[in-house]
């Protein structure tokens, strides 16, 4: 039995390495999903080898193939995934099985009977390769723990459980699925209970009731059932970099421009040439950004943008507009226009620390927006020179 579980992990670790060296993966950090996000349900045929515990002194033969352990049974499953590389389930399966006594299979006692299991699943896919929403194949280890009970012999019994689910992708909301997995139970649940002086004792595992299962149906995907990318920091940082180097070009110009223009006013002979038009700095919006629900902003290195707009304000005493935004797809009409409000008052607090008096700042709001893509960027605050 232990010959070949091992055989069953080498061989789908193996298979696992050989299908991701095939398939190139773009990796990419992903946000947290809501509630509702990610679900799935299963439905199973299943394939059961049971292994009682009152055998050990027959020398039966251990292979699950053996067809008086054998049996069919179904299971069913519900379950979400909290990150791509970490999810929980709930399994329940079972109807028919038998408490093996002989290797004939018509002397050993049929026994109905359902297991329930909550099970942590680990998508080794996802965690070791980077997530990719278009992967065929996807390696799921798991553990388990959970209660059954033989309807048969009126038992309950707590059991652990571990196994490994595969998954083939047929499209976005469907995928196939073969499930390995191993149990074991207290000991009297085939209806046969343990006593005094057997060898081994009550924990020894050849004492428990055990059970080997392989599964195959249908995963169905519920909700969402994909991830969205998180903001692209480096991307950001050059875009807010080419934006402070524009500025600062722009603003050197400008002032070259005023030296010009005051050396011609002081050198012009015409008494009636007092004052010329000047001409004044333009800025782009310049944005800082916010973390999902939140109004503290996300990296303060944005800031050194909305400094060089704060020194043009004051030295052309111009007026400055603040503007706050909130992803439209995330969150209540009411919530994201609060957040909107928070997060542009956000940002006029920081440019009245840089000196700008606060009547010199207009703030708008709502703008609930999703004209940005990926929908993350949507969080943020603006503020230009009116």
């Amino acid at each position: 039995m232990k010959k070949f579980l091992m055989l069953l992990a080498f061989a789908g670790v193996s298979a696992a390495s050989m299908a991701q060296s095939e398939v190139p993966v773009l990796k990419h950090s992903v946000a947290t999903n809501s509630f509702w996000s990610n679900w799935f349900i299963q439905a199973n045929v299943v394939g059961t080898a049971f292994y009682s515990n009152s055998e050990n002194s027959m020398n039966l033969p251990s292979s699950p193939l053996k067809s008086f352990r054998n049996n069919l049974g179904a299971s069913v499953a519900i379950g979400k995934w909290f990150t791509p590389g970490l999810g929980l389930r709930t399994k329940v399966n079972g109807i028919w099985g038998r408490a093996v006594i002989s290797d004939v299979k018509e002397e050993n006692s049929p026994s109905k009977y359902w297991q329930a299991n909550e099970q942590v699943l680990f998508n080794l896919s996802n965690l070791l390769c980077g997530y990719s929403d278009t992967r065929v194949w996807n390696f799921i280890p798991y553990v388990g723990a959970g209660l059954a009970r033989s309807m048969t012999y009126d038992r309950y019994a707590i059991g652990l459980q571990a196994g490994i689910l595969n998954t083939w992708r047929l499209s976005k909301r469907v995928a196939i699925n073969l499930d390995a997995s191993f149990g074991a139970h207290e000991n009297d649940f085939d209806g046969i209970t343990w006593q005094e002086g057997q060898e081994g004792g009550r924990t020894s595992l050849k004492w428990r009731d055990r059970d080997l299962n392989v599964e195959l149906g249908l995963t169905f995907n519920l909700g969402k059932a994909t991830w969205n990318k998180v903001p692209d920091v480096e991307a950001l940082k050059a875009l807010t970099q080419s934006q402070i180097d524009a500025l600062n070009a722009q603003l050197a110009d400008e002032q070259a421009e005023n030296a010009r223009l005051k050396n011609q006013i002081a050198n012009h002979k015409c008494p009636e040439a007092k004052t010329v038009t000047v001409k004044e700095t333009t800025v782009a919006p310049v944005s800082v950004f916010f973390n999902i629900g939140q109004a503290k902003i996300a990296s303060k290195k944005d800031l050194q943008n909305v400094s060089e707009v704060a020194k043009i304000a004051k030295d052309q005493n111009k007026k400055l507009v603040v503007k706050g935004y909130a992803d439209a797809k995330t969150g209540s009409q009411k919530f994201n226009t609060t957040l909107c409000e928070k997060r542009a008052n956000a940002l006029a607090d920081e440019l009245v620390k840089m000196g700008v008096a606060r009547e010199n700042i207009e703030i708008v709001t709502p703008n609930i927006a999703d004209e940005l893509n990926p929908v993350s960027y949507n969080r943020r605050a603006t503020v230009e020179i009116k």
